[in-house]
């Protein structure tokens, strides 16, 4: 299977988790609103999903994967399996200490980490607590199923562990459903929603446990040694824990400033939401993939496989996300209309969710970069680099909310988020060049030069269309808006792709090879 195929199957089981939570989130806004109960919901379960990307997903997996992969290389299975039974048993013990503590001391945690402006409305607060601590166990759920996905993708078995985040937005449709159906007050339904997040934690790990042992990799529970292997694992993880969370350290930073204006975090959750469809597609889908590989070329010893691995995810991430990002920030109200405009959500709150989205997504190519060029450092055990990198970036985001939030409110998070994530991009590329760990090809410089060229043509493309036909349209039905938007933006994307041929941005000839398997 090609690299393009590996990021397509991942991108296509992330796709799915993406589109059914649009449908989470518009239901949540037609139920809810962006009124208290939506601010303490997603407070409360940012702080373990806070945990979960940092600890699991960051942290965790850009250590383990590389040694994981490099112990299939060298020992091949029964070397990996004794490895990761060390692993299993280290990181359950850890994480049931830090669910018990964090349990105990969470009305602390809500009142100076989580939304430390909600002390002013008691109420909020006191229904914060109680939803982070049904949620929080969810961390230890998800951390294993971040273990069990990394020993999939590491035997390159990516579409499973990419499909199992679904369950989370098919659990919580179900239980909004039934909250609808019973006409539920928001406070009874919140609450049902902080359950409905634990039990999907568990319908999670239940089916990698299955899909790990049916790949035949199983693992017995043992009592935790510190192991040569098991110390090297903690080693990577420790400068790994800022590094690999740096998205979610700047989210939170955001949220604890974000948390002083009302109605602000679920704003920004809304825009965050439907910026995370190509984020999550791309960026989720380059970092599963490109990683393993790498970590298998480089233990290999083939330096140009590797720079033929990083050439392609660079092509890919641009030539998929720069368009995105700019369609985006030409017409977010339109696309924030459509989706969630309804109900309890009103049009002021799309003008202002919509400002928060265009100022989100002029980082979504930068967040997607960080990807394709952090897995340069960690395959090489490199992780200490990023880690500094990480650090600046983070100062540089609290340093430009802070100053930023008194004039442009919730937009400010959103747009020092962006600014701050271009910083980590040019950091990380600069290093990488320097030392000649990676540098562009000449067809992927030109390719990028065209990619830019298609996405700018694009972008007047679909302003000119907002103007002629999207604003006329404000106050129509949602039937006729909706069929207006979505022609605007398949004549943006037609036009976007079908320069992006003629000019040689899409690689002609393997788009051919994938037509050709498409109709064979």
């Amino acid at each position: 299977m090609s690299l393009i195929a590996k990021f397509a199957s991942v991108g296509s089981a992330t796709m799915a988790s993406r589109v059914l939570g649009f449908a989470r989130e518009a239901l949540i806004a037609a139920t809810l609103g962006a009124g208290p109960v939506t601010d303490a919901f997603y407070a409360a379960f940012r702080f373990p999903n806070l945990f979960r990307r940092l600890f699991a997903e960051g942290a965790f997996n850009t250590a383990f994967i590389p040694l994981f992969s490099k112990e299939m290389e060298g020992g091949g299975m029964e070397a990996a399996r004794k490895f990761g039974e060390d692993v299993l048993a280290v990181l359950l013990t850890v994480l049931l200490g830090l669910s018990a503590l964090a349990m105990i001391f969470m009305p602390f945690l809500v009142g100076t980490v989580v939304a430390p402006g909600f002390a002013d409305t008691p109420e909020k607060f006191d229904l914060t607590v109680v939803m982070t601590r049904i949620m929080f166990p969810y961390l230890l759920f998800m951390s294993l199923v971040a273990m069990l996905s990394g020993v999939m993708n590491s035997m390159r078995k990516f579409f499973v562990a990419a499909l199992v985040p679904v369950l989370l937005n098919v659990i919580l449709i179900a239980v909004l459903a039934a909250a609808i159906f019973a006409d539920m007050t928001p406070r009874v339904t919140g609450l049902w929603l902080a359950w409905g997040v634990l039990v999907s934690g568990m319908a999670q790990l239940f089916i990698l446990i299955v899909a790990v042992r049916r790949a035949g990799f199983t693992m017995r529970l043992d009592v935790p040694r510190p192991t040569p292997a098991v110390r090297r694992l903690l080693v990577l993880m420790a400068p790994a824990l800022v590094t690999g969370g740096i998205m979610q350290i700047n989210l939170l930073v955001g949220q604890i400033i974000a948390s002083a204006q009302d109605r602000a975090i679920a704003l920004l959750n809304f825009a965050d939401r439907i910026n995370q469809l190509p984020l999550g597609i791309i960026g989720i889908a380059v970092g599963v993939v490109l990683l393993p590989e790498l970590s298998r070329s480089l233990k290999a010893g083939n330096h140009a496989d590797a720079q033929h691995l990083q050439n392609r995810s660079l092509e890919f991430a641009l030539g998929l996300t720069l368009p995105a990002a700019v369609g985006l920030m030409v017409i977010p109200a339109p696309i924030v209309g459509l989706l969630y405009e309804r109900g309890a959500f009103t049009a002021v709150d799309t003008r202002m969710t919509a400002a928060a989205l265009a100022a989100f997504a002029s980082g979504l190519p930068a967040y997607v970069l960080i990807k394709v060029f952090q897995p340069g450092f960690f395959a090489r055990e490199d992780m200490k680099t990023p880690m500094w990198f990480s650090l600046v970036t983070v100062v540089v985001n609290i340093a430009l909310s802070l100053a930023l939030f008194p004039l442009y409110g919730h937009v400010a998070v959103a747009l020092a988020t962006a600014l701050s994530s271009w910083v980590n991009v040019v950091l990380l590329s600069g290093t990488l060049w320097r030392r000649h760990h990676f540098r562009p090809s000449a067809p992927t410089v030109r390719r990028i030069a065209m990619i830019v060229l298609s996405s700018a043509v694009m972008g007047v493309v679909a302003y000119g269309l907002d103007m002629m036909l999207l604003d006329p349209l404000a106050g129509a039905s949602l039937a006729l808006r909706a069929g207006a938007t979505l022609a605007v933006v398949a004549v943006a994307a037609i036009a976007y792709f079908a320069l992006a041929i003629l000019t040689g941005a899409v690689d002609r000839a393997e788009l051919k090879a994938a037509l050709r398997r498409r109709g064979a």
